[in-house]
């Protein structure tokens, strides 16, 4: 079935960004007290388990967790089948779940991220059942709404109480705000945290006691070197910064820049770049910022030291300063998914941001945006928060170069929708900047600004098209491998087995 954007919707289509919007369903209140277990091995045994089961894990590790691959593998001798991986996000040290896609001990995944090994393995079609990519507000959505049910929540955990409090900001494996973990945590039939840090009692707990069943103590739960992935440096790329001043001129001229207003932006290059201009702007203009959000960089604990923002509100820390300021400063607040991004919490963070800088693997004439897979249909990532971001915030702009090792980022038709173009409102690219001709008021007021640049989308990629040509379409293969999901829960795009050409 077509959705509203002439995407393959399955049995539920996407029909409007907004058309769905649920009655919240809190959180349950727990009351457990916790038991110590000595062994991963006596922890299985204890834990009944049977084939067919969910398993839910979070990835504030990122690329450094231990903890997924080491009671899968354990999971995996034991020869239990059919299994669920409903995992946060997936990274290349995720690589050993291949192996137990390929023999069927794992036959689903539901994710908000995927990338490395395991995501080409989706892509060719070796996971029985087709990948749900979510994104990170539509997982506690659909969590909490019972749209499938967690059996067991393995959860990292940096530090634990002995009343069953878990902390990310303690311990040798630190990793800030665990906020993917809540939801998992209070909706989970059974919760085990597993540990390197046992404590009496944790400090600033992210999960409160209550909601654990039983703690495991291990060596190492992971390397929170691994938190730091790709670029957290303010780019010197004379053209990433030519886009930065720009995207930062367009907010002013949006009238976004002013006493009270919220951001966020990412850990990339030329968003850092944006969020230093927009600094140097609220310095010059005495303006102080109401809250920053989102996966917290050091670039934003600066901001709030600086007296910039009055609060960061922390779903996930990008390095290792973010980690040391969630644990100690009384304005850095760690926040769950549910509080960050569900849609159908009337109180979400996301809902309330004035503007969100993010980033394309590809755009096309209609302003979807593409974060999720490569020309090729390789998955290289997904939503995460892209999407929940782009649709809670009044000013969503896309930065990105126009071409890129020659190829052009303006596409007619992106290969795969992450996010509906009916929620961007601008791009930025070193060539000017497009803004959606549905933002006709956004668009008249960047139009006195004589600094911008503005042009169409349909320029871009005529300018872009002549640079690069037109690059031949990629095939596609038959079989369904995964399914692009916006926030509610309805079907954006379809995606099938990648071109072997």
């Amino acid at each position: 079935m077509k959705n509203q954007i002439g995407r393959e919707g399955g049995n539920h289509p996407f029909s409007g960004a907004k058309a769905n919007i649920h009655t919240y369903q809190a959180p349950v209140q727990k009351n457990l007290k916790p038991e110590r277990i000595f062994s991963l091995e006596e922890l299985l045994d204890r834990l009944s388990m049977h084939d067919g089961m969910t398993f839910g894990f979070h990835h504030h590790l990122r690329n450094g967790d231990f903890v997924l691959n080491r009671i899968m593998q354990e999971v995996h001798r034991r020869g239990w089948k059919d299994l669920t991986i409903a995992a946060s996000s997936l990274f290349p040290c995720h690589e050993p779940l291949v192996a137990m896609m390929e023999d069927e001990t794992i036959t689903s995944i539901v994710t908000s991220y995927v990338s490395g090994p395991v995501a080409k393995a989706i892509s060719q079609g070796k996971l029985k059942n087709p990948a749900q990519i979510t994104t990170h507000g539509g997982r506690p959505r659909s969590i909490l709404e019972g749209e499938f049910q967690l059996d067991i929540a393995f959860i990292a955990a940096p530090a634990v109480g002995e009343d069953g409090a878990i902390s990310g900001s303690e311990g040798p494996s630190a990793c800030g705000s665990m906020g993917y973990a809540v939801v998992d945590a209070q909706m989970a039939d059974i919760v085990v945290a597993i540990t390197d840090h046992p404590v009496k009692q944790v400090r600033k707990p992210d999960i409160a006691a209550g909601y654990v069943n039983y703690i495991l103590v291990v060596d190492s739960i992971g390397d929170p070197k691994g938190i730091v992935s790709g670029t957290t440096q303010v780019t010197k790329d004379p053209i990433g910064l030519k886009i930065a001043r720009d995207t930062a001129q367009l907010m002013e001229a949006a009238g976004i820049l002013k006493d009270g207003f919220s951001f966020q932006t990412g850990a990339g290059g030329i968003s850092l770049a944006v969020a230093d201009e927009v600094r140097k702007k609220m310095r010059r203009n005495a303006i102080q910022g109401s809250f920053g959000c989102g996966g917290i960089t050091g670039y934003f604990v600066d901001m709030l030291e600086e007296g910039l923002f009055e609060d960061l509100y922390d779903v996930q820390c990008f390095d290792l300063k973010a980690i040391e300021s969630s644990e100690h400063n009384d304005h850095h607040h760690k926040i769950s998914a549910d509080q960050y991004a569900n849609p159908d919490n009337p109180d979400h963070v996301a809902g309330k941001l004035d503007c969100v800088i993010l980033g394309a693997s590809e755009i096309d004439l209609a302003y979807n945006v593409n974060v999720t897979t490569g020309s090729d249909g390789l998955i290289l990532g997904g939503s995460g928060g892209h999407a929940d971001t782009a649709t809670g915030a009044k000013l969503s702009i896309i930065t990105t170069k126009l071409f890129n090792a020659r190829i052009s980022a303006i596409v007619d038709e992106v290969r795969t929708v992450t996010t509906p173009g009916e929620v961007i409102d601008a791009v930025v690219t070193e060539y000017g900047i497009a803004i959606n001709p549905k933002r006709a008021d956004l668009l008249e007021k960047a139009s006195r600004d004589p600094r911008l640049h503005l042009v169409t989308i349909e320029e871009l990629y005529a300018i872009a098209t002549r640079m690069t040509g037109i690059p031949k379409k990629r095939p596609q293969g038959d079989g369904i491998v995964a399914y692009s999901i916006f926030r509610d829960g309805t079907i954006l795009d379809t995606l099938y087995t990648m071109s072997k050409n």
